[in-house]
């Protein structure tokens, strides 16, 4: 292990131990991490209608086919580079904040998807990407203070990530991209016209 990666992880680690009050939120936004991404890209989908906000629905989609992307490559490379997570490398110096499978750590799964999706909506909304790579950042950093990874786990989940949504942002892969998240979009827009339509009415 390169001495700047272990240290870096025992210093974050170290604080989170000893600063309850800063642990106890990270903790719990890392892992509602997962769901909250998930459930802002479906809400994003599903709400965004109207000629302004395709861009809203292609970002969304684009999102997803990236980190779905990024996710399959952190696999591949996972079972190849086998590397064990700190906490099981290092059991009687890490603290270990909650449960955690003894699976191969690097490179992070979350780091991955996190900078896909957030590096896929920079590309398509500037200052809300902004925002998204915030996010991602707290996460990756949150992951390596709780001690499931090395720093060098998520910086290499954040550099896959975002490579993989660069890819998908290649002219002709972004146009197929578009023209599925248009498709998908006006389908969802003709069901919720039908399903209005079917509601009683309140005038009279």
């Amino acid at each position: 292990m390169r001495p700047v990666d272990s240290s870096l992880l025992h210093a974050l680690n170290e604080f989170l131990f000893r600063h309850d009050g800063v642990e106890d939120p990270l903790l719990f936004y890392v892992n509602a991490s997962e769901a909250l991404f998930v459930a802002t890209l479906a809400v994003v989908f599903l709400a965004a209608r109207g000629a302004r906000n395709v861009a809203w629905r292609r970002a969304a989609v684009a999102a997803v086919l990236s980190a779905g992307l990024g996710l399959l490559a952190a696999k591949l490379i996972s079972e190849l580079v086998d590397r064990a997570r700190p906490f099981v490398a290092e059991p009687h110096q890490v603290h270990l904040f909650a449960a955690h499978a003894a699976d191969p750590g690097f490179p992070s799964d979350h780091a991955t998807a996190a900078f896909a999706i957030a590096v896929a909506i920079l590309l398509r909304k500037r200052s809300w990407g902004w925002v998204a790579l915030g996010f991602a950042t707290v996460l990756a950093i949150g992951r390596v203070g709780l001690g499931v990874h090395y720093p060098s786990d998520v910086l290499a989940g954040a550099a896959l990530g975002s490579a993989a949504a660069l890819v998908l942002w290649v002219p002709p892969l972004r146009a197929r991209i578009d023209r599925l998240a248009d498709w998908a979009g006006a389908h969802w827009d003709r069901a919720v016209d039908r399903g209005t339509a079917l509601l009683p009415s309140r005038s009279g």
